[in-house]
């Protein structure tokens, strides 16, 4: 009896010191922030996501999921209830999005804010404010994943298209002709070296000897052009004794006066006279001309004058001449 009783004094010990660290485990683990709570609506499927989820702003753990279910009031719509922090900015332009964790397929609730606001959302089927839950990048993805699929399809057609029997045996002359091409490349390159070093060499060597000619030439150039400056500064001289005063210029310019004045007198003058003798010598040509003229077609003129010949003995129109007594 002694032994059932202290085996029973020992249980309920053990029982009340477990009771005792539980109440201490809740208390030290006990949670005082003050919560906020929202709620999202949303016809995308939500796999991955599970109540006491973490929610964090822009990457900051801010809250938790309290319940996920169906929306009353949008049949088709799931329903999400999260708790936030009163700490954290939930402003107007605050949106949230599902966020998966590595490879594990675990979901969150990402909350940020867009650059405009969002017009406000009529109260949830709990009377709680809402925000918009907008797709999630693999959300988007896996809506997009048909297209790029076919996408895909298609680029694969072309690669094998591009990869033919016909296409492998074209590119397998191409590559044949490339290194055609590379082999003349070098032969032309062979050519090239023995062409410096046959004739480019010695030429190279003769460029001192054309260096020093060409010195030598310079220096002939040099003493020309000091001799021509010397020609120069006499030629500067002369000019300046002919610009002088009383200089050959100043008695070229007299003489040029004098002649303009001789000139004026022989063209008001001695010109005139030279005319006027000129026309009479026209004249009197012109009268010996007439006068030679006539002479030729009449040279009996000579002795009988310029009047008409009477006719003689023996010619038409003879007439005696009559004799006076």
């Amino acid at each position: 009896m002694e032994n059932k009783s202290h085996a029973l004094a020992a249980g309920a010990f053990v029982i009340l010191v477990s009771a005792l660290l539980a109440a201490l485990g809740l208390w030290l683990t006990r949670d005082r922030t003050i919560y906020h709570p929202y709620e999202l609506s949303s016809r995308e499927s939500v796999s991955g996501l599970q109540a006491q989820a973490a929610v964090r702003y822009k990457g900051v753990a801010v809250g938790k999921v309290e319940r996920i279910g169906f929306d009353p009031q949008t049949p088709g719509n799931i329903l999400i209830r999260i708790a936030v922090n009163t700490d954290a900015p939930i402003t107007n332009t605050t949106f949230a999005t599902l966020g998966y964790q590595g490879v594990t397929g675990l979901a969150h609730i990402l909350l940020d804010d867009a650059p405009t606001a969002w017009p406000p959302l009529p109260a949830g089927p709990n009377g709680l404010p809402q925000l918009p839950l907008q797709s999630s990048p693999l959300s988007q993805l896996a809506e997009q994943g048909p297209l790029i699929m076919g996408q895909v399809q298609e680029s694969l057609e072309r690669v094998n298209r591009l990869l033919s029997d016909d296409k492998l045996q074209d590119f397998g002359q191409a590559l044949d002709q490339l290194g055609q091409a590379a082999g003349n490349v070098n032969l032309l390159t062979q050519r090239l070296q023995s062409t410096v070093t046959q004739h480019l060499n010695p030429a190279l060597a003769s460029l001192p000897a054309l260096a020093q000619e060409t010195q030598h030439t310079m220096q002939a150039l040099r003493s020309t052009s000091l001799q021509a400056n010397g020609l120069l500064t006499q030629a500067e001289r002369s000019l300046q004794a002919i610009n002088a005063p009383g200089g050959a210029l100043e008695a070229i310019g007299s003489s040029a006066g004098a002649m303009s004045q001789v000139a004026e007198r022989f063209g008001r003058s001695t010109l005139p006279r030279l005319n006027q003798a000129a026309d009479d010598t026209g004249r009197s040509a012109r009268q010996l001309q007439r006068l030679s003229a006539s002479i030729g077609e009449q040279p009996q003129s000579l002795l009988y004058g310029q009047g008409a010949i009477p006719p003689g003995p023996g010619e038409p129109g003879f007439m005696p001449p009559v004799s006076i007594r």
